[in-house]
Parts: C-alpha cells; structure tokens; sequence
C-alpha cells in the first residue's frame, strides 16, 4: 500500500524498522525541548500529514520504552487517525511517571499502525444470541 505524505520534520521520514514491524516510529517536531512534568499532558507535532486509502485508519500508540523507563504514554491510546483528516499528526502523551520528563526534536515518541475497519449499520432488536460468557464483565472469562 502506498501512502500519500507531506513530511515537514527535519528528521527522517519515519520507516518499518524491521521486516515484521508493525508500526513505524513517529518523532517529535519541536523548536525546543519540552519538559512534561508529572501529571501534565502535551500535544507534540511529527511534521507528518498524510492521506490514507478510505477504510483505513492510523493508529498512534505508546512506545514501550517510554512507558516502561520514564510512565510517559499516548494518553488516547490507540489515538486514531481518521481517513480523511489531512492536518499534522499530533501524539498526545502524558506523564504517569514519578520525574518530570524531557522531550527533545527528533526523540521518538509513539509508533503508528495502520490497519482497516470496517463501517457498520445498527440493527435494533429486542434480543441477542445466548452464548456461554453471556453478560459476564470485566475479569469474568476463565472463572468457573
């Protein structure tokens, strides 16, 4: 599949890592550094508008290094990038850490995944098809 993109970033133009990556590395667009003190949230910039194939979306989501080392994550995880949005792909991160975290240009922020859906048409009935789990919720599967 090919992509249409405007790329702005000073940096290279993010790329599949390796041969079964799913996701490609987005980074920070930034004049400056940014400090994202504990708790606090930001908006940052990748410098990347693109146009995606009608049924597709793009997913931003946490890179796991970040999360793991310093708690900083997408805070809308999976954000998602709508087929027809044609603005600059921001990543919103947020700190759950116990430091205050600095983001430098270029450093790698989120990953992307671009993946299909599918659009659907409500049916309203007045009953649904038993199964097994039936209402069970959150934490039910598995227990007997």
């Amino acid at each position: 599949m090919n992509i249409k993109v405007i790329y702005t970033g000073k940096h290279e133009l993010p790329q599949f890592e390796t041969s079964q990556s799913a996701g490609m590395d987005l980074r920070a667009n930034i004049e400056a550094p940014i400090i994202l003190e504990k708790g606090a949230r930001v908006l940052i910039p990748t410098g990347i508008k693109l146009a995606l194939p009608k049924g597709y979306e793009a997913q931003i989501r946490p890179r796991s290094g970040l999360a793991y080392k310093h708690g900083v994550t997408v805070l809308n995880s999976p954000g998602t990038i709508d087929a027809d949005y044609r603005g600059d792909v921001g990543v919103l991160l947020i700190n759950h850490g116990k430091d205050d975290f600095i983001i430098e240009d270029g450093m790698r922020v989120a990953q992307m995944v671009v993946a299909a859906y599918t659009q659907f048409t409500w049916n309203t009935v007045t009953d649904l098809d038993e199964t097994s789990r039936g209402e069970g919720g959150f934490g039910s599967t598995g227990k007997h």
